[in-house]
């Protein structure tokens, strides 16, 4: 059948200049895609990745900047949200007032610490730092995994500064360069509190720490929504772990006498309980003193800031210079005040237009994956009509929320760095804390509009697209339908997919943890799902590093039937026409070099060594090649044969949703 040209006017909006001619499609999408650019971009000194994520990040970073600026910049009446975006900003950004200042904001945190003498004086100070504070006993409130109408209490492991038990655990030499590292910054963040014995205090807490690595539980297990539910009472907490005073650690943490709060890793807390019993009150209060200053060390003196960009910006993600000032504020006042930016920025930056493409093709990916359900050949009709029931009942939110949050009650001095960002947090915390068993908000969302993601909540059954992310490359009005399916119709699919991956299927249409499959069906789901875990385990992003296969099984489900949906739903929107050749391409080749090209991204050692470790998504790489390899479509788009690297007999073509 001939093809049509398309109009003059139209984009393919592909980058032409960064693909690869020296590389076939057929042997990887992702290098022909993106190759020339990967070689002629160097990664910038102060980022340890480069790619499509980054550089919209970069731009919305911009945008805010320019906001909070013009706050800043203008006399605001006092106590309004304006003048406190501007007090914030302009404190964080006064290093020379913060240097003067010296370590005094931190003097009354440090004196709760020397105030510590018994083991109920420990957990009562965790549970108080909570809010603002990375510590072995994380304690929030969010929806029922059970009951998803109401909201409860929930407790997690944490408190690991190298952040994944892997990094303590393992014997390769990367590892332990890592973990050399973080005693260096251990030590140089004793001395610099006056701590007399740095060297043996920083000894101490790392033997702590990796004690507590040996009784977390690994990401992969930590998966299973099924096995982190376990609401226990106080008094059934004090009897598995009598040495924690529990009922002081809740009050601390502003739940007093909660009906219930649910333990993610009882094995964990159980030993916990055992460590905090056994280890000197002296380690455990070195250990708080890193701890407190590592959260708050961008608010200190610049030998802190310094210590802190060797150990976390250096040595763990090999980035060379540190990030500008002002992109830290920035990120600082997205995390305390992000909704009162984002009511600004959506005015300037997001069009009406914007959102009701995007409706137009949310809608199209839903009927896409409706139609998929019902050709699955895998699954009962008796599953298939709970699939639907759940599909049925999504939520879509796209650009911004319906309702603002309301900072009224959040307390902002000019000229305290440090104390702003605690009580930012604490603010925050207190927020959500409060609502424990109260009906749940709907209307909230869980990431500000000026945010470059998108996200799936598996307990209120929803899919959320802020307006950062509704921009090229992901997102161009200017586009031809191709491209935009490809990428951001793959994003669609993608949220979409985590309500039916290895976690998120485990919920219903209410978002209530609930087994609504067949045993026989479960069982043909995984062993779907068990052959991409092979795919992916296989990969080797660094020599003798593999990608976690089960680790990444939910982001892999996602990228692999998002990317199969949004084929479905472009398809559809054709309504049987041909789509036209732009840039000497067809739609079909458009479709999958517009996924590939949202994925466009590079990483140094370090930061490819921490992702692979410890982040739930595969490397960009093995995204777009992972799910094309896949998918029909693609084959046929490029006519593949036996003998491509990205060849796949369609009898071993994984196929899910």
């Amino acid at each position: 059948m001939p093809v049509d040209a398309a109009p003059a006017a139209m984009s393919s909006g592909l980058d032409k200049a960064g693909m690869d001619t020296g590389v076939r499609p057929q042997d990887s999408l992702f290098f022909a895609m993106n190759g020339t650019w990967l070689k002629n971009t160097p990664i910038p000194a102060d980022k340890s990745d480069y790619g499509t994520f980054t550089q919209l990040d970069d731009l919305s970073n911009e945008r805010v900047k320019a906001i909070i600026e013009g706050l800043a910049a203008k006399p605001q009446p006092m106590g309004t949200v304006g003048a406190k975006v501007g007090d914030f900003y302009t404190s964080y950004m006064d290093t020379a007032a913060i240097d003067a200042a010296g370590l005094r904001p931190l003097w009354p945190y440090l004196a709760q610490i020397d105030a510590v003498r018994t083991r109920k004086d420990l957990v009562t100070l965790m549970g108080a730092w909570v809010p603002f504070v990375d510590l072995p006993m994380g304690l929030g409130v969010g929806p029922d995994a059970r009951d998803p109408t109401v909201y409860s209490a929930g407790a997690a492991q944490g408190g690991l500064g190298l952040g994944d038990r892997d990094y303590y655990l393992k014997k390769d030499e990367r590892f332990a360069k890592a973990r050399k590292a973080y005693v260096d910054y251990i030590r140089t963040l004793l001395a610099a509190q006056g701590s007399k014995n740095a060297t043996i205090q920083a000894a101490a807490v790392m033997n702590l720490e990796t004690r507590l690595a040996r009784v977390q539980w690994t990401k992969e297990a930590n998966r299973d929504p099924v096995k982190t539910y376990n609401p226990m009472t106080t008094a059934q907490l004090a009897a598995k772990a009598p040495d924690v005073d529990w009922k002081a650690w809740l009050a601390a943490g502003e739940l007093s006498d909660p009906p219930f709060v649910s333990v993610a890793q009882p094995s964990y807390f159980w030993a916990l309980d055992k460590l905090i019993k056994s280890e000197p009150l002296d380690v455990w209060k070195a250990y708080l003193r890193v701890h407190l200053i590592d959260a708050v060390s961008l608010e200190l003196p610049a030998n802190v800031r310094d210590a802190r960009f060797q150990f976390h910006g250096v040595a763990m993600t090999g980035v060379k210079t540190d990030r500008a000032r002002w992109e830290r504020a920035v990120g600082t006042l997205n995390d305390s005040m992000g909704e009162a930016i984002g009511q600004v920025y959506v005015s300037e930056y997001f069009p009406p237009a914007y959102k009701a493409r995007m409706v137009e093709l949310v809608d199209n990916l839903m009927k896409a994956y409706a139609q998929s359900i019902d050709g699955l050949t895998w699954m009962s009709p008796a599953t298939k009509v709970e699939a639907h029931a759940k599909l049925a009942k999504y939520g879509i939110k796209i650009g911004y929320p319906d309702h603002w949050r309301d900072y009224t009650a959040l307390d902002v001095k000019a000229g305290d760095a440090l104390g702003n960002t605690v009580r930012a947090a604490t603010f925050e915390y207190h927020r959500q804390v409060v609502r424990n068993t109260k009906p749940v908000d709907r209307t909230e969302w869980g990431m500000t509009p000026q945010t470059v993601n998108a996200y799936y909540d598996g307990t209120k059954n929803e899919i959320v697209f802020p307006a950062a992310i509704l921009q090229p490359p992901f997102f161009d009005m200017k586009a031809d339908d191709a491209t935009n399916y490809g990428a951001i119709g793959a994003v669609i699919g993608h949220e979409i997919s985590h309500g039916f991956d290895d976690e998120g299927s485990q919920y219903d249409g209410d978002g209530k943890l609930r087994n609504w499959w067949t045993p026989e069906d479960r069982k043909a789901f995984e062993a779907i799902t068990g052959k991409l875990d092979a795919q992916y385990s296989a990969y080797e992003p660094l020599p003798g590093v593999h990608v976690k296969g089960k680790l990444t099984m939910g982001e892999n489900i996602a990228d692999l039937s998002g990317l199969q949906i949004a084929y479905k739903a472009w398809k559809i929107s054709l309504n049987g026409k041909p789509a036209p050749v732009i840039d000497g391409l067809t739609g079909e080749q458009r479709f999958y070099y517009g996924f590939s090209q949202a994925w466009r991204e590079k990483l140094r050692d370090e930061a490819m060594l921490h992702q692979v470790t410890s982040d739930p998504h595969s490397p960009p790489q093995f995204r777009a090649d992972g799910a094309s390899i896949n998918s029909d479509g693609f084959h046929e788009a490029f006519d593949t044969k036996p003998g491509d690297k990205m060849w796949k007999a369609p009898a071993d073509r994984i196929r899910l949703w």
